[in-house]
């Protein structure tokens, strides 16, 4: 009986400050789940609206230069990169019912390595295309007049810039922060339930 009124009193000592209660872990699934898809669903509309636009305005025109062709081929590149990685990595999130701690810890940590891959590798290359893309396809609109040319390959140079070395990892880092600090409450519950 002693062993009893000891093990109560170590179960009432148990520092709980800053875990989240079940209900808290429940919600942050669903949110994290729904936010995900969501944000999934719309990469793929805009990516099929872009492609849909795309062909819709310049297929009938047989007159247009190289540079616009290629332009178009590498933005529609660009968008079925942003189509096939989003739908790809939907089906993990459409599948996400009803895990265990371990697993959606597991689930997690997986989407972080996701995550990191599509930042280094295919992000890249989607953003290399559409800047070529976008460098190409106007080329013959602001090719007649120079001072037009230089600014608006200035702003393009600048643009592609700020998206590649600011925003890109800024956001990144953004996401991974959040990332960490989810796994990191999960994490700490979880070692205390074992």
């Amino acid at each position: 009986m002693d062993n009893l009124n000891e093990l109560k009193a170590i179960w009432q000592t148990a520092k709980t400050d800053g875990l989240p209660t079940t209900a808290e872990i429940v919600e942050m699934a669903k949110k994290f789940r729904y936010q995900k898809l969501r944000n999934k669903v719309l990469s793929i509309v805009v990516g099929v609206g872009a492609i849909v636009l795309m062909f819709a305005f310049y297929l009938n025109k047989p007159d247009l230069a190289i540079s616009t062709i290629g332009g178009i081929i590498c933005t529609v590149l660009a968008c079925s990169i942003l189509i096939y990685t989003n739908a790809r990595s939907m089906k993990r999130f459409i599948d996400m019912h009803d895990l265990s701690n371990k697993q959606f810890i597991e689930f997690l940590e997986q989407t972080r390595h996701n995550q990191l891959y599509y930042y280094k590798y295919t992000q890249v290359f989607g953003l290399l295309f559409s800047s070529i893309g976008l460098l190409l396809f106007l080329y013959e609109f602001v090719q007649k007049n120079t001072a037009m040319s230089a600014a608006f390959y200035t702003i393009a140079v600048l643009w592609t810039l700020f998206m590649c070395f600011y925003m890109r990892p800024r956001n990144f880092k953004k996401q991974s922060a959040k990332m960490e600090r989810m796994l990191a409450s999960l994490k700490k519950i979880n070692d205390q339930l074992q």
